[in-house]
Parts: C-alpha cells; sequence; structure tokens
C-alpha cells in the first residue's frame, strides 16, 4: 500500500509530543519512513503514524514486564510485532495525554545514555 493511503497525525498531537520528548536531553525529533519519530543518539525513543486503516498510533520503549502487563490491558495498548521492549498505544480524542507524557518519559529513559537518563526527572521517583 502506499504511504499516502496512511493519514497524517494531527499536527496538534506531534507538537504534544514533542512537548514532553523535545525537552529532554538531546531527543531529536524527526521524519520517520511515516509518520514522525524521536531519537536519542541512534536509538528511537517513540514513533507516532497513521495506520492503513485509518488509526493513529504511537509506539515506546518499556521494561519487558510492562510490556507483557501493557499487552493484557487491552486497548488502546497493543504489543508491537517487533521488538521485545516496544509497547504500542492507539491515540485518539480519549487518549490520557498526561499518562503518555509519563510513558514517553520512562521510554527516553531506558533509551538514553545512562548520564543523560539520570538528569531527567521521572514520575514517581524521588
Amino acid at each position: 500500500m502506499a504511504l499516502a493511503d496512511r493519514p497524517l497525525v494531527p499536527e496538534e498531537w506531534v507538537r504534544r509530543i514533542d512537548a514532553v520528548l523535545g525537552a529532554l536531553p538531546r531527543c531529536e525529533q524527526e521524519a520517520a519512513w511515516t509518520g514522525t519519530r524521536w531519537r536519542v543518539g541512534s536509538a528511537t525513543v517513540a514513533h507516532v503514524f497513521g495506520g492503513e486503516d485509518q488509526v493513529f498510533r504511537i509506539t515506546f520503549r518499556g521494561e519487558p514486564d510492562e510490556v507483557a502487563a501493557f499487552e493484557h490491558m487491552g486497548e488502546p495498548y497493543f504489543r508491537s510485532g517487533w521488538g521485545g521492549n516496544v509497547i504500542g498505544m492507539v491515540l485518539d480524542d480519549d487518549t490520557d495525554w498526561q499518562e503518555l507524557a509519563e510513558l514517553l518519559t520512562d521510554s527516553y529513559c531506558l533509551q538514553a545514555p545512562a548520564g543523560l537518563a539520570e538528569k531527567v526527572s521521572r514520575p514517581g521517583s524521588r
């Protein structure tokens, strides 16, 4: 299927995600093969895109036990078909953006070099 069959992620959503990830040390937004991704160095922190089914999704990293837990929770979460530490989430009008911000921050801390990750204040950490 052609990329034109995939909807563009609403710019407001890209800005909301970038407000979280762009504020983290050396986390850069860039165009992906479809949609937009954020990386720290060569490691992908998150990738947001529209699917051929016209549904918007974001993938990010989590601890292995979290991946299993989110997979079992069901919608809006799903397990990606690749990578053992990838969590997927469907984005829509009911998305809990505060929860997503916390998950994205955790994803960054998993992907970033330790020296950068330790500079980040994570929800629930002291």
